[in-house]
């Protein structure tokens, strides 16, 4: 529309008839988004016209004139409508329309109003010479004592199927806890003049009563998330800024409300008569009692101490949570009174040192948490995320599991006591446990997508696995020194992988010392003689003892026709294999996972732990060269059978395979023999790292470490003590 049409159009805005006054708004909306058209229509007294319409008209001419107010304030210009005698009028106006309207687009043009309204406030182009509470909530607060059923009609529009509507009222619900904390509104006057301190609590805690982190996590969970958002991850943003200001409210039992909830959980504890009047063994005089006085009264020395707290100063233990901390324990004592009880009196059966400190415990799932969460970064981190993202990562963006706040405390919190007696741990260890506790929380809910549901993410971290913790523990450890100490760690492993590999190649040496029985298949029927022995050989199968001698250079053995409870002596074996002459030691030894799948694409027979009569799988047959003379000149030599082993069980051919090989300096191959060389090795490496301090891993190695010193000024006159 032409600038030069205004007069026309403001003509038409204020005719009495409404079809005329319909069409004329209808085309001003289109067009009052243009500063240059809009700073004409304010100038020839648009606003005015505009009002009244707002103020008398109804139907679509209403919403329309709805619609033209909320694009011209979209432009910053307009302002003066909401100043001067007549702006509580207008405010009340659209609160009215808020409370008592059912249309849906005369609601989004009025929500859309009163969240410009409010955040009008914090703008940094507002001039300081305007109105005083014409803005923020300051300016709805009169209309609201008019309608106090606002909040609540306005959270009911979160569930509203129309999701610009949705939207709206997000980002007015938005928009007034932003000017709630920003310290501007009349809550802050009202809370200095009373000196009962902040009052931003107490309207957060009416919008909580009335189902609004109920509606935004449905919100958050559903499927219109691409509609919402921009005011979900504001809100997301919101509750952040929330949590780190009770955080930072210090905990002073000079404040009634603080008192009171500290004075609340003592008595949800269920203390015995003396406790609850004060009365004990000990000690000093009760302070701070509500009525200013010092009480004659003296309590237990264990009255805090009891709850799980450090000393009986409880308040300084607050220092780190702040009233934050103090809301969570509240809130779970409250909830779980019963709970609470039997905890105490299943702790109080033991010995101090072993009790679980429930105060303490609450208060550190309350900072894993607020670490888990990311509640120090301020400002719009998660929008400005969504905004550069290309929309395939956007769900992890969303944390709906934020809302849940109160409830991860109490399963964290019931994790906490899980670990502490699944470990057996003790006083000294509750920083060990802690850790475990910010483990388990980053791995399931950190891991628990947006659609996950609160309650699976309570079983979980009630049913998890402590044992699978622990390793992810010790992961995260290895990760962190080898991040710190990679180089040196580095070389420490091979060091310990070589003596690891010693170790083993002389344990399978000795197994060759110790000696043992392998069986042997029975001689064909066509070369079995009519002599006794001949007929008992037929009957069983023939037994060979082996055994390596003393000086490791010879392999002693024998036939016997039965196995004998003493295995025989070196002497008692008639027969031997010089170890020197030995070309190769080849084997059918393969891995018990092996068998099923070799089964089918190699004529050997599965291996089987069966009594020796059954079919032989595994055999061990040492070669030698058939020419020696020609293989030392570099020749193939031909090689022919010298021993045949055929051992019982399959350990028993991975002992004498690998100690064979490792008696010729040949690497082992079994399964079995690296897995011991890598266990052997992975203790030693665990055992050298019980020397590094806890902080090692995160401070690095100190100046100058790994650094060989220098030998200037040294000479060869040394001597060691033994």
């Amino acid at each position: 529309m032409d600038q030069a049409d205004i007069p026309a159009l403001l003509s038409r805005l204020s005719s009495d008839e409404d079809a005329v006054r319909k069409m004329a708004v209808f085309k001003l909306q289109s067009s009052i988004n243009d500063p240059s058209f809009a700073d004409v229509f304010i100038s020839s007294g648009g606003l005015i016209i505009l009002r009244r319409l707002i103020m008398g008209a109804g139907g679509n001419t209403l919403a329309y004139s709805l619609q033209s107010l909320s694009r011209l304030l979209d432009v910053d210009m307009g302002w003066d409508i909401f100043e001067g005698p007549t702006a509580a009028d207008l405010v009340e106006r659209i609160v009215e329309l808020i409370v008592t309207n059912p249309l849906v687009n005369i609601l989004r043009g009025a929500m859309s109003i009163l969240v410009a309204l409010v955040s009008h406030s914090q703008s940094a182009t507002r001039s300081a010479v305007r109105t005083p509470g014409a803005f923020g909530f300051r300016a709805l607060k009169p209309a609201v004592a008019v309608y106090p059923q606002f909040f609540d009609l306005v959270i009911q529009q979160l569930e509203s199927a129309d999701h610009a509507l949705c939207a709206n009222a997000l980002m007015l619900i938005n928009a007034l806890i932003r000017d709630a904390v920003s310290g501007e509104s009349a809550m802050e006057d009202n809370a200095q003049a009373s000196g009962t301190g902040e009052e931003w609590p107490r309207f957060i805690k009416r919008l909580q009563d009335l189902g609004l982190i109920k509606a935004v996590y449905n919100l958050m969970q559903s499927s219109a998330l691409q509609d919402l958002a921009q005011p979900l991850l504001e809100f997301q943003s919101l509750t952040k800024v929330l949590l780190q200001k009770w955080r930072q409210v210090r905990v002073d039992l000079e404040r009634p409300e603080h008192r009171r909830a500290l004075k609340g959980i003592h008595l949800a504890s269920a203390p015995t008569k003396d406790y609850a009047n004060g009365y004990g063994n000990g000690g000093r005089v009760e302070e701070l009692q509500e009525s200013g006085k010092k009480s004659s009264r003296k309590h237990n020395p264990e009255k805090w101490r009891r709850l799980g707290f450090e000393t009986e100063s409880p308040a300084s233990e607050f220092d780190q949570a702040g009233f934050l901390g103090m809301m969570d324990l509240t809130d779970f004592v409250r909830k779980n009174e019963d709970a609470f009880q039997k905890l105490l009196l299943e702790q109080s059966t033991k010995p101090m040192q072993e009790r679980c400190p429930i105060a303490r415990a609450s208060l550190a799932v309350t900072l894993i948490l607020y670490d888990h969460f990311e509640c120090d970064k301020t400002g719009m981190e998660d929008l400005r995320g969504y905004q550069l993202s290309d929309g395939k990562q956007t769900d992890k963006l969303f944390r709906p599991l934020l809302l849940q706040w109160s409830r991860l405390h109490t399963a964290g919190l019931y994790a906490f006591f899980r670990l502490w007696r699944a470990t057996g741990a003790e006083q000294w260890d509750f920083d060990k446990v802690a850790d475990l506790v910010r483990i388990l929380v980053d791995q399931v809910i950190g891991q628990a997508g947006r659609a996950k549901d609160v309650v699976e993410v309570e079983e979980d971290l009630l049913e998890y696995d402590s044992g699978r913790l622990r390793e992810l523990q010790m992961e995260l450890l290895e990760l962190s020194f080898e991040d710190r100490w990679g180089h040196h760690l580095y070389q420490v492993r091979n060091d310990l992988n070589q003596e690891s590999l010693a170790f083993i190649k002389e344990q399978r040496i000795r197994c060759l010392l110790q000696g043992s029985w392998f069986s042997k298949p029975a001689p064909r029927r066509d070369s079995r003689g009519e002599s006794y022995p001949s007929r008992r050989a037929a009957d069983g199968t023939l037994w060979r003892f082996a055994k390596l001698s003393h000086n490791r250079r010879y392999l002693h053995y024998a036939d016997f026709a039965l196995r004998t409870a003493h295995d025989p002596t070196l002497d008692s074996l008639g027969e031997k294999v010089d170890l020197g002459t030995i070309s190769s030691v080849v084997s059918n030894v393969m891995a018990p996972n092996e068998d099923a799948k070799s089964e089918s694409s190699s004529s050997t027979p599965k291996l089987s732990s069966v009594p020796p009569a059954s079919k032989h799988t595994t055999k061990i047959t040492i070669y030698r060269y058939v020419n020696p003379q020609e293989a030392r000149k570099g020749g193939n030599g031909e090689e022919e059978p010298l021993l045949t082993l055929y051992p019982m069980n399959h350990m028993l051919a991975s002992e004498w395979l690998d100690g064979l090989l490792m008696l010729l300096e040949q690497a082992p191959i079994t399964a079995e023999t690296h897995k011991l060389i890598k266990l052997v090795g992975d203790y030693g490496f665990k055992i050298r790292r019980l020397n590094f301090r806890t902080d090692a891993a995160y401070t690095g190695p100190p100046k100058g470490a790994g650094m060989v010193p220098s030998r200037e000024g040294l000479d060869d006159d040394f001597w060691y003590e033994i």
